[in-house]
Protein backbone atom coordinates (compact mmCIF):
# COMPACT_ATOMS: atom_id res chain seq x y z
CA UNK A 1 0.00 0.00 0.00
CA UNK A 2 1.42 3.48 -0.80
CA UNK A 3 2.32 6.13 1.98
CA UNK A 4 0.46 9.11 2.28
CA UNK A 5 3.50 10.93 0.72
CA UNK A 6 3.52 9.13 -2.45
CA UNK A 7 -0.02 9.22 -2.67
CA UNK A 8 -0.01 13.37 -2.29
CA UNK A 9 3.38 13.01 -4.90
CA UNK A 10 0.57 11.01 -6.99
CA UNK A 11 -2.05 13.63 -7.18
CA UNK A 12 0.76 16.19 -7.91
CA UNK A 13 1.65 13.99 -11.18
CA UNK A 14 -2.29 14.26 -12.24
CA UNK A 15 -2.08 17.73 -11.43
CA UNK A 16 1.20 18.48 -13.84
CA UNK A 17 -0.37 15.96 -16.27
CA UNK A 18 -3.49 17.98 -16.86
CA UNK A 19 -1.88 21.11 -17.21
CA UNK A 20 0.73 19.93 -19.46
CA UNK A 21 -2.37 18.56 -21.52
CA UNK A 22 -3.65 22.24 -21.39
CA UNK A 23 -0.59 23.65 -22.68
CA UNK A 24 -0.68 21.60 -25.78
CA UNK A 25 1.83 19.31 -24.82
CA UNK A 26 1.45 15.53 -25.47
CA UNK A 27 1.79 12.96 -22.22
CA UNK A 28 3.21 10.00 -23.73
CA UNK A 29 4.41 8.03 -20.19
CA UNK A 30 4.00 8.30 -16.67
CA UNK A 31 6.47 7.09 -14.16
CA UNK A 32 9.40 5.45 -16.01
CA UNK A 33 10.94 3.51 -13.93
CA UNK A 34 14.67 1.92 -13.88
CA UNK A 35 16.53 0.94 -10.27
CA UNK A 36 18.54 3.99 -10.55
CA UNK A 37 15.94 6.39 -11.05
CA UNK A 38 12.29 7.56 -12.38
CA UNK A 39 10.86 9.87 -14.93
CA UNK A 40 7.70 11.39 -13.68
CA UNK A 41 5.88 12.49 -16.76
CA UNK A 42 7.80 12.06 -20.44
CA UNK A 43 5.70 14.60 -22.87
CA UNK A 44 6.20 16.04 -26.52
CA UNK A 45 5.00 19.42 -27.36
CA UNK A 46 6.55 20.52 -30.79
CA UNK A 47 8.98 18.03 -31.86
CA UNK A 48 10.52 17.93 -28.45
CA UNK A 49 10.89 15.74 -26.06
CA UNK A 50 10.25 16.98 -22.89
CA UNK A 51 11.47 14.84 -19.05
CA UNK A 52 9.60 16.26 -16.22
CA UNK A 53 10.20 16.14 -12.62
CA UNK A 54 6.96 16.72 -10.81
CA UNK A 55 7.52 18.19 -6.82
CA UNK A 56 4.98 18.62 -4.85
CA UNK A 57 4.19 20.35 -1.62
CA UNK A 58 1.88 21.36 0.84
CA UNK A 59 0.61 25.16 0.39
CA UNK A 60 1.11 25.86 3.51
CA UNK A 61 4.51 24.95 3.72
CA UNK A 62 6.05 26.42 0.13
CA UNK A 63 6.79 29.86 1.48
CA UNK A 64 9.75 28.12 3.56
CA UNK A 65 10.34 24.83 1.44
CA UNK A 66 10.14 25.57 -1.97
CA UNK A 67 9.66 22.51 -4.19
CA UNK A 68 11.75 23.00 -7.25
CA UNK A 69 14.47 24.11 -4.80
CA UNK A 70 14.80 20.39 -4.18
CA UNK A 71 16.86 19.80 -7.30
CA UNK A 72 20.44 19.47 -6.29
CA UNK A 73 23.41 18.39 -8.55
CA UNK A 74 23.08 14.52 -7.87
CA UNK A 75 19.14 14.45 -8.76
CA UNK A 76 20.21 16.48 -11.90
CA UNK A 77 23.08 13.72 -12.85
CA UNK A 78 20.25 10.99 -12.09
CA UNK A 79 17.56 13.05 -14.28
CA UNK A 80 20.08 13.00 -17.07
CA UNK A 81 21.23 9.56 -17.01
CA UNK A 82 17.48 8.14 -16.97
CA UNK A 83 16.60 10.56 -19.51
CA UNK A 84 19.27 9.67 -21.70
CA UNK A 85 18.73 5.52 -20.61
CA UNK A 86 14.73 6.45 -21.95
CA UNK A 87 16.12 8.06 -25.42
CA UNK A 88 18.40 4.51 -25.90
CA UNK A 89 15.75 2.38 -24.98
CA UNK A 90 13.21 3.70 -27.00
CA UNK A 91 15.45 4.10 -29.66
CA UNK A 92 15.12 7.33 -30.50
CA UNK A 93 17.63 9.47 -33.11
CA UNK A 94 20.84 10.62 -31.26
CA UNK A 95 19.93 14.50 -32.63
CA UNK A 96 16.06 13.80 -31.20
CA UNK A 97 15.64 17.62 -29.55
CA UNK A 98 14.99 16.84 -25.60
CA UNK A 99 15.02 19.21 -22.16
CA UNK A 100 14.77 18.52 -18.36
CA UNK A 101 11.49 20.73 -17.09
CA UNK A 102 10.31 20.97 -13.24
CA UNK A 103 6.84 21.37 -12.39
CA UNK A 104 6.31 22.74 -8.98
CA UNK A 105 2.91 21.91 -7.40
CA UNK A 106 1.97 23.57 -4.47
CA UNK A 107 -1.58 22.06 -3.24
CA UNK A 108 -3.76 23.72 -0.66
CA UNK A 109 -5.21 20.71 1.06
CA UNK A 110 -8.22 23.03 2.35
CA UNK A 111 -9.46 24.61 -0.44
CA UNK A 112 -8.34 21.49 -2.80
CA UNK A 113 -6.92 23.72 -5.00
CA UNK A 114 -3.48 24.00 -6.73
CA UNK A 115 -0.60 25.84 -8.06
CA UNK A 116 1.48 24.67 -10.85
CA UNK A 117 4.80 26.51 -11.23
CA UNK A 118 6.56 25.09 -14.71
CA UNK A 119 10.33 25.69 -15.27
CA UNK A 120 11.46 24.61 -18.63
CA UNK A 121 14.24 23.30 -19.85
CA UNK A 122 15.57 23.99 -15.83
CA UNK A 123 18.18 20.95 -15.49
CA UNK A 124 20.62 22.56 -18.05
CA UNK A 125 20.68 26.46 -16.34
CA UNK A 126 21.27 24.95 -13.44
CA UNK A 127 23.96 22.74 -14.46
CA UNK A 128 25.65 25.11 -16.61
Amino acid sequence: MPSQKRKFGDVGEVIAAKYLIGKGYIVLERNYLKAWGEIDIVARKDGMLVFCEVKTREAKHVEHYLAEASINYLKIKKLQKICETYLLEKRYPTHQKWQIDVLAIAINKENKKARVKHFENAVWEKVY
